[in-house]
């Protein structure tokens, strides 16, 4: 009633106003009910009847729009739960937004070796969009992950997300002769049947998958989201003060295949590997190495072998300085200290030769999207 007799008083303000003869122009603000201003020109001309309204060019701003433009959309909130592996980065991960909260489960065994696995406050999580932070890294852990994969979703949440930064059987993705096995088929099957959630099929994040037709091997009750490291690598060479003179190299075709447009405004180096007798040689393919610091980009590396040819024959093609990326390094039975050694080029003293470039801005992004 407020509302309306205020409206009121407005109309009975503005026709005193048109009855009085003096007046000859003015201007005023007619009020709507949803309290919305519009600005008029109001022309009364003495001595004659008509009366012109002319509303101002500038539209009316409405105050709930105002205010849902300066609103701040909220963080979506996400419970994420990690195994032993991943509790480090999990953490990071964390610490990357106020709106990822950290839960833990019981990973225990009973005495037979089997798992005896415990998922404290299930009921707190109902509703919650959950996330579980995974490591295939071998066949003995695979096991309990799962039992706790296909565990979440039942316990009544909003979405479940699954990240598995590293896809572990990738590189098994095809058949050469009758009988091999694709266990990365075998894999993505297994991942293609978790249950749904109440906000539908779980989605997959996994970082630089070996190979991109991999994602063909998921069924319809999964949604498998690619994501790079790619990106920390190009802002890390950004920083480098020898920016201007960086290369990338690849040291096959398939990495070429994988990478070269996200890294197309780099001079690339191309490699090959030819076989020669029983041998297996590293070549450049195209490129040239001359005078620049070349960074080899692959998706992962195991033993290393590659990686190392590539470097000696970099350094013999005039490179001034070799580095090299990998997504992952995996590195069984301590591959690693390979690199530990000169190979050919001359390392910097006092130099651990490994950098981590942390996966978990990328992961804390993904999981709010």
């Amino acid at each position: 009633m407020a509302a309306i007799s205020a409206q009121l008083a407005s109309f009975k303000s503005f026709s005193s106003l048109l009855n009085d003869k003096k007046c000859s122009r003015f201007r005023c603000q007619i009020k709507s009910f949803g309290n919305q201003h519009s600005n008029w020109s109001v022309e009364f001309l003495s001595g004659k009847e008509s009366v012109h309204l002319i509303r101002n060019s500038s539209p009316p701003i409405s105050m709930a729009a105002s205010a849902a433009g300066s609103a701040v959309k909220p963080a979506k909130k996400v419970c994420l739960f990690y195994c032993a592996e991943t509790e480090v980065l999990a953490k990071r991960i964390a610490a990357e937004s106020d709106a990822i909260e950290l839960r833990s489960i019981n990973w225990r065994t009973f005495d037979d070796g089997f798992p005896n696995l415990f998922i404290p406050n299930a009921n707190g999580i109902r509703g919650q969009n959950v996330a579980f932070l995974a490591s295939f890294s071998s066949p003995a852990v695979i096991f309990e992950q799962l039992s706790v994969i296909y565990a979440l979703p039942k316990l009544f949440i909003s979405s479940f997300t699954l990240v598995l930064p590293f896809f572990p059987t990738g590189t098994s993705e095809r058949m050469e002769d009758e009988g091999d096995v694709a266990t990365a088929f075998t894999l993505a099957r297994i991942l293609s049947h978790i249950p749904t959630s109440r906000g539908g099929p779980t989605s997959l994040v996994t970082f630089d998958i070996h190979a991109l037709q991999e994602r063909f091997y998921f069924g319809d009750t999964i949604l498998p989201c690619f994501e790079s490291g790619i990106p920390l690598l190009k802002n890390r060479l950004q920083k480098l003060p020898d920016s201007d003179k960086i290369s990338i190299a690849f040291p096959d075709d398939g990495a070429w295949k994988r990478f070269h447009k996200q890294l197309q405004h780099f001079p690339t180096i191309v490699c090959n590997k030819v076989r020669i007798g029983d041998q297996r040689i590293v070549r450049i393919k195209e490129g040239d190495a001359t005078g620049r610091h070349v960074v080899i980009v692959d998706d992962l590396v195991q033993s290393g072998g590659t990686l190392i040819e590539c470097q000696k024959v970099l350094a013999a093609s005039g490179a001034t300085k070799i580095s090299a990326y990998v997504t992952h390094g995996i590195f069984p039975k301590s591959s690693w200290q390979r690199f530990e050694h000169d190979n050919g080029v001359k390392q910097v003293k006092c130099k651990r030769p490994f950098e981590i470039l942390s996966l978990s801005g990328s992961i804390a992004a993904a999981l709010q999207v």
